[in-house]
């Protein structure tokens, strides 16, 4: 099928307290129905325009897509890295979650996607409250940041005395993924930042034990993809989440020779092949 797909168009949304989101929207070729919408959260120090690729296979397969910037990441407001309270993140996708619906046929299924510590935000929002989503696609979520001694050391001191301050975040781009073509694109692009807060590491931290601790009663389909040779996140994880949840609510896979972003891998079509059929056989 040759379908002519249509340019992304960038909006705002403003969150109650005043700061603003940036918002990319990816709709449907004109002609083609509608199957539902994708919401993409995107990882750590990047933004959601890194998607567009994900989002244009995504349109191929008859649904709508929908990313923005979390605070503090590409064109939206607040200090990069930085976090002003701790459910912040939680509460901006809610809210980005609820005007989604708002602007959906009744009845129309929403899937949200997170990458990393998106995956992670994701995670958290639906173990912890009720949201509106039909299917949640969970890619090398963050459960696991996988620490250092001397990232702990850091953890239990900077946030207690300088919870704003921004550090580098440790993201190694060479180990983003095995495509030379990706990591140049990665380290080149101005709106990918390497800064976090005590007070968003420390929610990154502490988080993936909530999704993994209610993973027993999870009750959203969920698809759970992770890199088995992930080097910014940890793998076990996502093992755990898995091995704790519902085997017919949780779909699990691993794909034991890639790097944390599975879409961006020299290898990524599996990846693809495996999002298509989950979708195919729920939506």
């Amino acid at each position: 099928m040759n379908l002519e797909l249509v340019d992304s168009t960038l909006s705002t949304y403003t969150a109650s307290d005043g700061d603003n989101l940036a918002l990319q929207d990816w709709p449907l070729p004109e002609g083609l129905a509608s199957r539902g919408v994708v919401l993409i959260v995107h990882g750590l120090g990047e933004h959601a325009g890194r998607y567009d690729h994900v989002a244009r296979r995504l349109n191929t397969w008859g649904f709508a897509v929908r990313g923005y910037d979390q605070y503090g990441h590409g064109e939206s407001d607040g200090v990069r890295g930085a976090l002003p309270v701790t459910p912040r993140l939680l509460d901006d996708l809610a809210d980005i979650i609820d005007s989604t619906r708002m602007r959906m046929e009744p009845g129309a299924p929403l899937i949200v996607i997170g990458h990393s510590m998106g995956g992670l935000v994701a995670a958290c929002l639906v173990a912890l409250r009720d949201v509106s989503v039909q299917g949640l696609v969970l890619s090398s979520p963050a459960l696991d940041p996988g620490l250092s001694a001397f990232q702990k050391l850091l953890l239990a001191t900077l946030p207690r005395i300088a919870p704003n301050l921004t550090v580098g975040n440790g993201v190694d781009p060479d180990f983003v993924s095995h495509d030379p073509q990706v990591v140049a694109a990665y380290k080149a692009d101005p709106k990918v930042h390497d800064r976090i807060s005590g007070r968003l590491a420390r929610f990154i931290a502490g988080s993936g034990q909530v999704a993994i601790d209610r993973a027993p009663q999870w009750t959203v389909p969920t698809l759970l993809m992770y890199a088995g040779q992930d080097k910014l996140v940890d793998p076990r994880g996502s093992r755990a989440f898995a091995a704790a949840a519902p085997r017919d609510v949780v779909t699990s896979h691993c794909f034991e020779d890639l790097f944390h972003e599975i879409f961006n891998e020299l290898e990524s079509e599996p990846v693809f092949d495996t999002l298509k059929q989950w979708l195919d056989e729920r939506f």
